[in-house]
């Protein structure tokens, strides 16, 4: 057996008993950069590893992932502190003053917007087929349709903002 410090040359089979993962996740690694030892080219070079290079490029990766961008240097820690609270503070303020709402609000808001502009532009055949009936005029046809469609859109409008004045 190799030194454990060096390692041991395997190939991706030998490298997927290893680390006891698929083939696949071996080719995930490839594509995520891992060491490797020899590039296979085709089917007459086999890929080759080595399973020490291979298990502190998979320690490094998990420390950071665990840490994300967290600088090590205390001073910038202590400058990502301070824009933290900072924009926090700055995020308070502006839910003071209204100006943020949370996603569950909008989503709301919005579900009712929408929710009545669905049903206006669903009334718009009922309501235009008198209008339109007989009429062979295209240009006419296309006014008085466009006028109906604006007509649900500028209704939706206005009762959206009727229910802000309730609020």
């Amino acid at each position: 057996m190799a030194d454990a410090k060096k390692g041991q040359i395997v190939n991706r089979t030998g490298l997927s008993d290893v680390f006891g993962v698929a083939l696949t996740t071996i080719d995930s690694w490839v594509r995520q950069d891992c060491p490797v030892v020899v590039r296979g080219r085709g089917k007459g070079q086999e890929w080759q590893f080595n399973t020490a290079q291979i298990a502190k490029w998979l320690q490094d990766k998990a420390a950071d992932e665990a840490t994300g961008d967290i600088p090590d240097d205390i001073n910038l820690l202590k400058i990502r502190k301070a824009k933290a609270e900072t924009e926090l503070a700055e995020l308070e303020l502006a839910e003071k003053k209204g100006e943020v709402a949370l996603i569950a609000e909008f989503e709301r808001a919005q579900s009712i917007v929408f929710g009545t502009i669905r049903s206006n532009m669903m009334n718009i055949p009922q309501r235009a087929v008198l209008q339109l009936l007989g009429e062979t005029d295209a240009r006419v046809f296309k006014e008085k349709l466009k006028a109906e469609i604006v007509l649900a859109l500028e209704s939706a409008a206005d009762a959206e903002l009727e229910d802000d004045e309730d609020v």
